[in-house]
């Protein structure tokens, strides 16, 4: 079977334009570790880009890759029109037999659903409805992403939804959905560290994603000092991307600063995907606090690592948590919940559970997921 996948290639938004390997979401790219392990799949990963680089031809045996250049008036101030056109070019050369856009945040699901081929979306963020909730003023990225959903949603065949969460917010426009769960990276099933204990007299907390108000990292900042003025022993560390022209991002910067001098939290900035293992395995829990999330790929990972859990009961991790050991949810608003959960964790003796990454195994593995996206692949090319 001939796949194309439409998705972003994370050089052209980062412009990273040197680098000659391509990058992509985590979610994708899993996907592609999966593929890699189905031969029967033949993979054409198509991307667009404004500059023109250096890339590989193959990304894996079966997985092939193609860049696409392009100039800037043919991107979203033209409802990507040029991008739409290319791939359109491009798939005619390829012939394949569906066409798989991978997220409605840029160019790949309105590409997708103008392909002229059998094709499917998969929602990795709910971008109207996160317009929706941080009032994206008209004619904003968030705002404009959040209008073209009501374009590409009720024209492609079906949508792939991560969560029970996301599948509510898609049936309103298409009413062909399947819940598949985005993968976890490979790497995050290898090497598990054996320990179930806490790893120090002060047990340490990450939290991991772009800083931005709905993660809301300065209000969890906000509650670690109230528990180091308690002289409640814990640390939190911080990764993630710091967008420094933002306002929020600012006052969390302030804020670190602080927090840092005192000893009971750390920023350690933007991490790859060994350095984020790394990071994980000498933490003993993962808070993940956010007030809107389509799936929470992060909560999954840090699972896959056997990490104690603290979050919000939205989205998709009140089904990722789901049946796990010690996974503890709150509604966003309970902070004094949240605050004494921590307190008697550490009490007890900050323990992590010894079972969940077999369970992310079971669920989350790229392969599994690979395997049901080629089940729905023949569904779709068989009617």
């Amino acid at each position: 079977m001939k796949i194309a996948l439409l998705t972003t290639d994370n050089r052209e938004p980062f412009r990273e334009y040197a680098k000659e390997t391509p990058w992509f979401g985590t979610a994708p790219e899993a996907l592609l570790q999966g593929f890699a392990g189905l031969p029967e799949a033949e993979i054409h990963v198509v991307t667009c880009t404004q500059r023109p680089m250096n890339s590989p031809e193959k990304l894996a045996e079966n997985v092939f890759f193609h860049s696409l250049l392009l100039p800037k008036l043919g991107w979203m101030r033209t409802g990507y029109s040029g991008c739409i056109r290319a791939v359109r070019r491009k798939l005619r050369e390829l012939g394949p037999d569906i066409v798989h856009g991978q997220g409605t945040e840029r160019d790949c699901a309105i590409s997708t659903v103008f392909s002229g081929y059998p094709n499917i979306l998969t929602i990795h963020g709910n971008m109207a409805e996160i317009a929706r909730h941080l009032e994206a003023f008209p004619g904003s990225f968030l705002w404009l992403a959040g209008q073209l959903e009501k374009i590409t949603l009720p024209r492609t065949t079906g949508v792939l939804c991560n969560s029970a969460y996301t599948e509510t917010l898609v049936r309103q426009k298409n009413r062909r959905t399947w819940r598949v769960s985005n993968p976890v990276r490979k790497a995050f099933f290898e090497n598990l560290p054996l320990r179930a204990v806490a790893s120090a007299a002060r047990p340490r907390l990450i939290n991991v994603g772009i800083i931005s108000p709905r993660k809301r990292q300065v209000e969890l900042l906000e509650l670690f000092r109230r528990l180091h003025e308690k002289g409640c022993p814990c640390q939190i560390e911080f990764v993630g991307q710091v967008i420094s022209e933002n306002s929020y991002s600012r006052k969390f910067l302030e804020a670190i600063d602080r927090a840092s001098s005192s000893g009971y939290a750390a920023y350690s900035g933007l991490k790859d995907t060994d350095e984020l293992i790394a990071v994980l395995d000498r933490a003993d829990g993962c808070i993940h606090f956010p007030t809107e999330e389509a799936f929470g790929l992060v909560v999954a990972e840090a699972l896959a690592r056997n990490l104690k859990f603290f979050g919000s009961r939205v989205g998709g991790i009140v089904d990722i948590t789901e049946s796990i050991e010690g996974a503890e949810l709150f509604v966003p608003e309970d902070w004094n919940g949240l605050e004494q959960a921590l307190e008697q964790w550490i009490k007890a003796g900050s323990l992590r559970p010894e079972n969940a990454a077999q369970m992310m195994a079971k669920l989350y593995h790229p392969l599994v997921i690979a395997n049901r996206h080629m089940e729905i692949y023949r569904e779709v090319i068989g009617k």
